[in-house]
């Protein structure tokens, strides 16, 4: 079997040279690509097709979990591995539910990278040690309903889905801001996040993505 050929995506030039440099030092893995965003890293993987691209959640421009949802979409022939400092629940059942194959921390080390890099171009569906065992955990709980089911859109923030919350409703931007005592210019720049992260073109599909999500019902 031939080295798996990856792509790196993460903003930090030094972690990311670094990742590279080590992982080019193995001999297992060929290093095809590195990205410094998450718009660059899609375009990239659609470019060059690789068999893995290594991602970190916390991108400028788009986001990891936006970043994945348009990989899978785009080439889903590429396994997605999440490698990110973020280690809660909603934040690694995101990238989950966004298709990505693994999730490692940035703490593992040289072995389980390799490992979890060989796994993901296989097929497999990977979690860290650090994350096994407590998201193994989970997702019984979830199952028997002793946890709440995540938000929806973990990639928003608490303002920009209270905003989508009342798109949904079908508010107007002048009416949002009233309701929340915003100025019309902070409801725009909201609005014009939402729809980014989104991915959306206009008010008619965020409020069918929302409402499809359950928001906006109330």
């Amino acid at each position: 079997m031939s080295a798996p050929r990856v792509v790196l995506a993460d903003d930090h030039p030094v972690y990311r040279d670094g990742l590279r440099l080590m992982l080019a030092s193995t001999g297992q893995v060929e290093v095809v690509g590195t990205a410094a965003d998450g718009h660059e890293a899609v375009a990239l993987v659609a470019d060059l097709r690789p068999d893995v691209v290594v991602l970190d959640l916390q991108m400028p421009g788009l986001d990891g979990v936006s970043a994945t949802e348009r990989i899978v979409s785009a080439v889903p022939e590429t396994g997605v591995l999440v490698l990110s400092m973020h280690e809660d629940d909603d934040t690694v059942l995101a990238a989950m539910r966004a298709g990505a194959r693994g999730y490692l921390l940035k703490g593992a080390d040289q072995t389980e990278i390799l490992r979890a890099i060989t796994a993901v171009a296989g097929g497999e569906v990977i979690f860290g040690q650090a994350l096994a065992a407590r998201v193994s955990g989970y997702f019984s709980r979830l199952a028997r309903g002793d946890v709440p089911r995540p938000e929806p859109f973990p990639q928003l923030t608490a303002r920009e889905r209270e905003v989508l919350e009342l798109i949904a409703a079908g508010l107007s931007n002048a009416e949002i801001a009233e309701r929340l005592y915003l100025s019309p210019k902070t409801v725009r720049n909201n609005v014009s996040n939402v729809f980014a992260k989104l991915q959306v073109t206009d008010r008619a599909q965020a409020i069918i993505r929302a409402r499809d999500a359950g928001l906006g019902r109330r």
